[in-house]
């Protein structure tokens, strides 16, 4: 599947969830998806939490966060590095 064809599951309506980007067809936050991947959720598991998408829906989640990293930089706070005497 190419990138345009998943990003073609994405859809943005002012009238539906305020605008934010969700999985067409759906009120499933783009944004929802990405926080459940990166908090190390698995396609799987996804999958059975929200059993009216597929596999390529998650992977459209992904190529649009991917998109939008394309041009749009936030600096990310690292914390303090901790140096180790010994």
């Amino acid at each position: 599947m190419t990138q345009n064809n998943l990003l073609s599951r994405i859809s943005i309506d002012s009238n539906i969830c305020f605008g934010k980007p969700c999985i067409r067809d759906h009120r499933i936050w783009v944004s929802l998806i990405l926080d459940f991947l990166a908090s190390g959720m698995t396609f799987e598991e996804l999958l059975e939490e929200y059993p009216g998408i597929e596999r390529e829906d998650i992977l459209a989640c992904i190529a649009y966060g991917a998109e939008l990293a394309r041009d749009c930089y936030m600096e990310i706070p690292l914390g303090e590095k901790k140096v180790v005497l010994k």
